[in-house]
């Protein structure tokens, strides 16, 4: 019998405690690749082997053996070396995974795997890579040592201790409830975000830090929660956290549940910053042939080398934030924050605290906790100063100042903080208009416009219209798994000829309606949003055909047939009533389908 699997209900415990705490799925195997321990999809595969219990193999698991290092998988999927989909028990669907051998001495005992199922998942490992690697080799010394001694995990209190001593790094408070509700365990940073100590909190019912908390229901129903949003006040003040909450259990037997939470603001943080990186655009994402979009391209490209504060101005939907991105990720900076403010979407009492930040200060009579601003969190990156012009007066002398001089004074505050921040701003609105009309600032336009780029209307470059059609049809194709091949001449037509007051937006928003509703492998005038009809003859463009008159009724028959098939179906009724309301026999209508290649 292997070390590890004398301890096997502690390596279970270990298994649990790493996938609450980090949110990914956990497995633990021995030194013949026997699976003792794991969450998810590998609770239900203790025993079996993985990658076949071939150590001499050249997939994960048996190469992590051999080194005896830690490897990092960040594109499970598309490696061919990560795993044998042939062999036995294989599961399908990792994206990523970290895997970390267990060592005594020299020896090779066995190997922790941080696995990721989903999208989210795989943004924890790659997002946390180096911590999580040194967390998890950590946990893999300790479960080799106690392994070894064969003491810890046969004391399941002293397993818990010892597992919440290194759960002190994550950056989630952690409760250990027993079937009471009372609290047995808990982290530092738990008691940090109750305002208070380790000694205050244990012993105390889980009923005067979270009242009213559904994860006392987890103890009874044995069903845990993920994620859950969950809002507290008693006494000791109010609190806003995204919590999750799990079961464990003694045997058959619920013995308690884990209690994992994190302050809304600080999550809400985490997935603001996940969000703008996984929204990253190149220079190759704007798509266009015309003169006026390779101009602003090939501005935009040489302004991404240098540190001046650009403008961008276009009407809404030409692409403004895609450039100012494509801006930042081309240039120096494209390893540090890009954060973005739409400046016409705070409310103007707000917009300087969420400019340059609050200290701790009581505003309208509530006490507003100290958070850094947008300028402090984009340092050594790019702010995206979206819709400039809707920025008041007073706000606009304040951002002024900070080009001037780079340092940010928090609201409430007395000392400034040097930030290195590069600005980009954008607008729809004439600025220059509104300096002459006293409601922009001269001076600030000025600094503002230092590297000036116009973005064109669609309209004004009718010739990207169809590119785009066709480069909208891929995205949603791949999005929607659809396969779709193209449009209707009709629709095409229409498209070039539309004016796109809402421009590029507008336009994709349209092709992604298309798709959803398409009925064949072509996007026809049915699938045209109806307010891009309006004003337009019921079939666009056969009035203006070159076709020959045959070719022409081919495709009014083609039209007429599929918004027939579209309303009554495809079924052996529905095409009697079909050949019924055009005045056709079932035969003649069968022939035109296939003449006119219409799927049904």
């Amino acid at each position: 019998m292997s070390i590890l699997r004398e301890v096997s209900n502690g390596v279970k415990q270990v298994a649990e405690a790493i996938s609450i705490a980090l949110g990914v799925e956990v497995e633990i195997v021995d030194s013949d690749l026997t699976i003792l321990a794991g969450t998810g999809i590998y609770a239900s595969r203790i025993g079996q082997k993985e990658e076949g219990g071939h150590l001499d193999g050249d997939y994960l698991y048996a190469r992590v053996f051999r080194s005896g290092v830690t490897e990092f998988v960040e594109d499970a999927v598309r490696d061919e070396d990560y795993d044998d989909m042939g062999s036995a028990g294989t599961i399908s669907g990792e994206l990523a995974e970290i895997c970390t051998p267990i060592k005594v001495g020299s020896k090779i005992i066995g190997i922790i795997g941080l696995i990721a199922f989903t999208e989210e998942q795989k943004r924890i490992l790659l997002d946390q890579n180096r911590s999580l690697v040194t967390f998890v080799e950590k946990l893999a010394d300790l479960l080799a040592a106690k392994a070894a001694q064969k003491e810890l995990l046969e004391d399941a209190e002293e397993t818990m201790n010892e597992i919440t001593t290194i759960l002190e790094t994550t950056h989630e408070g952690i409760f250990a409830l027993n079937k009471k509700g009372y609290i047995k365990q808990c982290n530092s940073m738990a008691a940090a975000l109750f305002k208070t100590t380790k000694a205050d909190v244990i012993g105390r019912h889980i009923s005067e830090f979270m009242a009213g908390t559904p994860a006392l229901e987890v103890i009874d129903t044995g069903r845990g929660y993920t994620e859950n949003e969950e809002i507290f006040k008693n006494g000791r003040g109010q609190w806003h956290f995204i919590v999750s909450a799990k079961p464990f259990m003694s045997g058959e037997e619920i013995s308690g549940v884990v209690i994992s939470f994190r302050d809304i603001k600080e999550a809400q943080k985490l997935v603001y910053n996940i969000n703008t990186r996984a929204l990253k655009n190149t220079f190759d994402d704007i798509v266009g042939n015309s003169d006026s979009i390779k101009r602003a391209k090939k501005q935009a490209m040489i302004t991404a080398g240098g540190n001046s504060t650009v403008l961008i101005t276009g009407e809404g939907g030409t692409g403004k934030e895609m450039f100012a991105k494509a801006i930042h990720y081309a240039g120096s900076r494209s390893e540090g924050p890009f954060v973005t403010v739409n400046c016409g979407a705070i409310p103007p009492n707000m917009l300087e605290g969420e400019l340059f930040g609050y200290e701790n200060e009581a505003v309208g009579g509530v006490d507003v906790k100290g958070r850094p601003g947008k300028f402090e969190l984009a340092s050594g990156g790019t702010i995206f100063l979206d819709e400039i012009g809707e920025i008041p007066m007073h706000v606009q002398v304040r951002i002024m100042d900070f080009l001037q001089n780079m340092q940010v004074e928090r609201v409430g505050g007395g000392k400034s903080v040097v930030v290195d921040v590069r600005v980009i701003a954008a607008t729809n609105r004439d600025l220059e208009n509104m300096v002459r009309e006293n409601a922009f600032r001269e001076d600030f336009f000025f600094k503002l416009s230092v590297v000036p780029i116009n973005l064109p209307p669609l309209r004004e470059r009718r010739n990207d219209i169809k590119v785009l059609m066709y480069h909208f049809l891929k995205k949603y194709n791949n999005f929607m798994n659809k396969k779709i091949t193209g449009f209707s001449k009709e629709v095409e037509m229409l498209y070039m000829n539309h004016e796109w007051t809402g421009n590029i937006r507008e336009l994709e928003n349209a092709i992604e309606y298309g798709i959803n509703m398409a009925f064949g492998d072509t996007i026809g005038i049915d699938e045209v949003p109806a307010r891009l009809l309006r004003g337009n003859d019921e079939f666009i463009g056969f009035q203006d055909s070159d076709l020959p008159l045959a070719e022409q009724i081919k495709r009014f028959e083609r039209e007429i047939i599929t918004r027939k098939l579209k309303k009554y179906g495809t079924s052996g009724a529905a095409k009697d009533t079909i050949a019924k309301e055009l005045g056709l026999s079932r035969a003649t209508l069968y022939r035109k389908l296939s003449e006119l290649e219409i799927m049904s």
